[in-house]
């Protein structure tokens, strides 16, 4: 091993250390989620549940989206998915998430209210702070939350995924879109169509104000306000995405 992967391993080792892997049985299948927490909490503690995408691990998730830096005073949970079938997996090989109500016996929507229910024994969770956010299928899982979970949802954080036609989404909620204009694998303009979506849906005007380099935010007449932000990259986590979107949620309660 190099200089560089040993530090890297090091790394790695560090930051699933500094977090709690906790167990769940779902259906007989055992889940994990790498948690971390506030030490000393002085008031109820927000909630951010972040998901990987395809092909990728909770250690991965906290080590690059790194939530738990970027928001210390928040409950960060990365869980980890199973090996799921998707259009870019057709045989189900890697980790990732269910895209549709129903699919796969509704394992991960069992997950998500479970990892609630244990948050709500071990800390004190603030109900009107809890948010979701992932990346490409797990920014495609976050939507399906939306849909099926939106009243305990205060917000909702997206990246390089879409709104996928079988998902109905009925509760206006707070969102941020970030995505790149050279996206090949979550379309760039299904991603397009997606944030129209999202402001149809949050009731938001038709013409938004600038927020920044590429960022865009929809007022909205039901409290639930939309900023889109387009970059020329592809399908990419940017690394400024997490302060993005932590500076987005701190403003969103339920």
């Amino acid at each position: 091993m190099n200089r560089f992967l040993a530090s890297a391993f090091c790394l790695l080792l560090s930051v699933a250390a500094s977090g709690e892997v906790l167990h769940w049985t779902i259906d007989g299948v055992d889940r994990q989620a790498l948690v971390y927490a506030p030490d000393h909490p002085r008031a109820k503690s927000p909630v951010i549940f972040v998901f990987h995408g395809h092909g990728g691990t909770m250690q991965n998730a906290a080590l690059h989206m790194r939530f738990h830096q970027a928001w210390p005073e928040a409950i960060v949970v990365y869980p980890q998915g199973l090996p799921t079938v998707t259009p870019v997996d057709p045989q189900g090989v890697r980790p990732g998430w269910q895209r549709e109500p129903g699919q796969v016996g509704d394992r991960d929507l069992k997950f998500f209210d479970a990892v609630l229910d244990t948050l709500h024994s071990k800390y004190r969770v603030d109900d009107r702070r809890i948010y979701a956010t992932g990346f490409s299928n797990g920014g495609i899982f976050s939507f399906l939350l939306w849909g099926e979970r939106g009243k305990t949802l205060a917000a909702v954080g997206i990246c390089a995924s879409f709104l996928l036609p079988s998902v109905s989404i009925t509760t206006p909620r707070p969102v941020i879109h970030i995505a790149g204009e050279a996206d090949h694998t979550a379309k760039f303009e299904n991603q397009v169509e997606s944030m129209q979506a999202e402001r149809d849906i949050d009731g938001c005007s038709a013409s938004g104000q600038p927020c920044g380099s590429g960022c865009t935010r929809y007022e909205s007449v039901k409290h639930a306000p939309v900023v889109n932000i387009i970059h020329s990259g592809g399908h990419v986590y940017p690394p400024w995405a997490t302060d993005e979107i932590v500076r987005f949620f701190k403003r969103q309660t339920r």
